[in-house]
């Protein structure tokens, strides 16, 4: 058995920072309140000006730029590569980091999860058309970074994302094919999730 949701950009509840210095965009969680009691998380967030990020000590971080011109953090005193538009990020969530913006604010998505408790891969697939691919994942999370994306799931119709939209499709680990098609071209993000 497999469910679907479709979650609307338009209803992501907006959350402080853990640090206060920001707000961030929940659209959807596994479990806990708050900020605390989670296995897995995704998120948008606006960074208006550069500053810490908050620390997720026992999770890990993947962090891509949606909007803007990009932006380069310090990781445990490391310089990243300069991030720019859909170029995924993973550091540790316990490390002590600082975010320089490349040109004003941005808009950024944001996986946390716990490694001890689940195993995770997130991509960004470029949709020319159209594209399918599989996955056995207990948890697949579609996320559209553009207009008009037809979702297909064994073969029957499973919604329309429009921007920042997120299909979410939960069962027990069998082989699904997945199709997704839009008129011209868009991005999406492909989450999967497995516990541990």
């Amino acid at each position: 058995m497999i469910a679907t949701k479709l979650l609307r950009a338009a209803d992501y509840p907006a959350m402080p920072w853990k640090n206060g210095a920001g707000t961030t965009r929940e659209i959807v969680r596994d479990a806990g309140d708050g900020l605390e009691g989670f296995g897995w998380r995704v998120s948008i967030a606006d960074v208006g000006a550069p500053g810490p990020f908050s620390a997720f000590t026992g999770y890990q971080r993947v962090i891509s730029v949606l909007e803007g011109e990009g932006m380069r953090l310090k990781v445990d005193g490391a310089d990243s590569r300069d991030l720019r538009a859909l170029d995924a990020f993973a550091f540790d969530g316990a490390s002590a980091v600082d975010c320089t913006l490349l040109g004003g604010a941005i808009r950024d998505f944001n996986l946390i999860y716990s490694p001890a408790r689940y195993r995770a891969r997130l991509q960004w697939l470029k949709l020319d058309g159209s594209v399918h691919f599989f996955s056995s994942a207990s948890t697949v999370l579609l996320f559209s970074a553009g207009e008009g994306i037809h979702v297909s799931l064994n073969g029957a119709a499973s919604g329309v994302l429009g921007l920042h939209d997120t299909l979410i499709a939960e069962g027990d680990g069998s082989l699904r094919e997945w199709r997704l098609t839009v008129v011209g071209s868009a991005d999406i993000s492909v989450i999967e999730l497995d516990a541990c």
